[in-house]
């Protein structure tokens, strides 16, 4: 599934998200699974992931940024 992350966009329906790919080959690999619910946003905000719920409740979930693509893929970022 396509989320866009631009913190703005609400998601239209529950994702079970492990980790986040983004338009330019890195990868956001969350410490942990989560569920993004409907109405929630997310956004990448310096090295990290923010998630804003429908209720403004705000969360940055751990993980690590790699590569998905080239030689040596998965490095950290």
């Amino acid at each position: 599934m396509h989320l866009i992350a631009d913190g703005v966009t609400p998601t239209s329906r529950l994702v079970l998200v492990k980790d986040l790919e983004t338009d330019d080959g890195y990868a956001f690999e969350l410490a942990n699974p989560l569920f993004l619910t409907v109405g929630d946003r997310i956004a990448f905000e310096g090295d990290g992931l923010v998630i804003v719920r429908a209720g403004g409740e705000r969360l940055s979930p751990t993980g690590d940024w790699f590569t998905r693509c080239g030689p040596g893929s998965l490095r950290r970022r």
